[in-house]
């Protein structure tokens, strides 16, 4: 089931062209937020680790509103990454839709945990986070020892995952 019935939520090709616009959107703001193009530990996702990405369109206009990506990081865990909502769209959804269908992908892919990581910039991302029911955990990965890092892991199961569905 679809959760917010304003969206079409699509799996798309990292190389897609409005996913990869919406990746630069989110990097230039971040590039912004942090004052510096050097934000992101270790490699950034790519076709090769990224299990699923996803964009969600608004179905009266067809705009893309955002999107998300899943990066396998074992058998069980994959991380969030490049969750980005266009700013005029915020507060309305769109992010917890975008989450929730990963969520359902990820369960279907066989993960059972899913991570994600925001950094000191980022409050309204950490928040968003605690909110959809991540835990904070120690810094895993590229993140040891970054300061200001904050990582996050949520179990995900049938009955977490049946909350939505890709359109």
């Amino acid at each position: 089931m679809q959760t917010n019935p304003r969206l079409n939520i699509r799996q798309v090709t990292w190389a897609n062209p409005v996913g990869a616009d919406l990746r630069a959107a989110q990097q230039a703001e971040l590039d912004a937020r942090f004052g510096t193009t050097d934000h992101e530990a270790g490699p950034p996702p790519s076709e090769a680790d990224t299990a699923v990405f996803v964009v969600a369109y608004e179905k009266c206009s067809g705009q893309p509103l955002g999107c998300g990506g899943l990066r396998m990081l074992d058998e069980k865990t994959a991380e969030i990454k490049r969750l980005y909502v266009v700013p005029y769209a915020r507060g309305s959804g769109v992010a917890s839709s975008i989450l929730a269908a990963l969520e359902a992908q990820a369960h279907s892919h066989g993960f059972s945990v899913i991570a994600a990581e925001a950094g000191s910039a980022q409050s309204d991302g950490r928040s968003f986070y605690v909110s959809a029911g991540f835990a904070e955990v120690p810094n895993f990965g590229p993140y040891i020892g970054i300061n200001g890092s904050y990582c996050y892991s949520k179990r995900i199961d049938s009955h977490s995952a049946s909350h939505t569905a890709m359109a």
